[in-house]
């Protein structure tokens, strides 16, 4: 069996990414072992990845890949727990920036995991949209199972999502409705031009990737701008036009008014070059704070 070692240039937790419920992912209880199962970038083929962590980094013993694929599967790893960009420096923005040091004492170690891949991050979006989704990862789950592949990792069942040949063949499918398997087909087709591979997307740039995914049957704004950020891995892209991140940025910042488009951008520019990891740490960890902001309903009231 492959195995590979990946060690962390910054503080991490791996318990942090296992327990961070993103992307139809549910937030379990971590008992040790981070179980990951994913189409290979390139979407050709599936492995399974089970992710432990001591004092020399963490390790990955890899279900299904070659011995010449591990290179890859390693990187794919890193880049999934954002262990691949270089985070020595993320410590002095909990420095330069009280808030956001907090949250990092509040939740050691936390760095954002990412969806698999754009081709995961892009069929997601199309699955889930406008339908609860606890329930859409079930029929994910189902799909996968069915269609994908499925992999015995440290005691459990988990499958990874077709690959988008696999995908092309279904023809029907409960949970999905026509329409739904009309655009993830469209997804599919476009994954094995190249359209969503990551170094593409890396080279061109965040502005002109969300561009680019707005141009995929199904993506809007608001999933063209998850796909930049929460799968191909852009550290320093702010999420400026997110409400509910600009709530919490009010509360926290103790603003008097709601947080505008360019008060997030100014107050932002203290987090250069984690923009976004601060942006999720914000979301992610604000709750554990002693005094954690609540929740301000859209009718500009508090929720109790």
């Amino acid at each position: 069996m492959n195995t590979f070692t990946i060690v962390p240039t910054g503080a991490y937790s791996l318990r942090e990414s296992a327990e961070f419920g993103f992307g139809g992912r549910s937030a379990d209880r971590f008992d040790g072992v981070m179980r990951l199962a994913f189409c290979l970038d390139g979407y050709r083929t599936q492995v399974g990845v089970e992710l432990r962590q001591d004092d020399a980094g963490v390790h990955g013993r890899v279900h299904g890949g070659n011995t010449a694929e591990l290179p890859a599967i390693k990187a794919q790893v890193a880049r999934v727990l954002s262990l691949d960009q270089d985070a020595s420096g993320f410590a002095d923005i909990g420095r330069r920036d009280p808030i956001i040091g907090q949250l990092q004492d509040a939740a050691p170690g936390l760095l954002p995991p990412l969806f698999y891949s754009p081709y995961e991050a892009a069929a997601w979006s199309i699955i889930s949209a406008r339908r609860p989704a606890k329930q859409m990862a079930e029929v994910r789950r189902q799909l996968s199972e069915a269609y994908g592949r499925t992999f015995q990792l440290a005691g459990q069942h988990l499958a990874a999502v077709p690959t988008p040949t696999q995908l092309l063949e279904v023809k029907e499918f409960p949970g999905l409705t026509g329409e739904k398997l009309d655009r993830l087909h469209g997804i599919a087709r476009k994954a094995l031009t190249g359209t969503l591979d990551v170094d593409r997307l890396r080279h061109i740039g965040p502005e002109a990737t969300t561009d680019d995914m707005q141009r995929l049957k199904g993506i809007g704004p608001f999933y063209a701008m998850l796909i930049t950020i929460r799968a191909v891995g852009f550290a320093d892209v702010p999420p400026a036009d997110e409400p509910m991140l600009r709530d919490l940025v009010t509360q926290l910042y103790h603003l008097p008014e709601p947080c505008t488009r360019e008060q997030f951008l100014e107050i932002a520019e203290a987090w250069r070059p984690y923009r976004t990891w601060a942006a999720v740490l914000i979301r992610a960890a604000s709750s554990r704070l002693s005094d954690a902001p609540r929740p301000i309903s859209r009718t500009g009231g508090r929720r109790h």
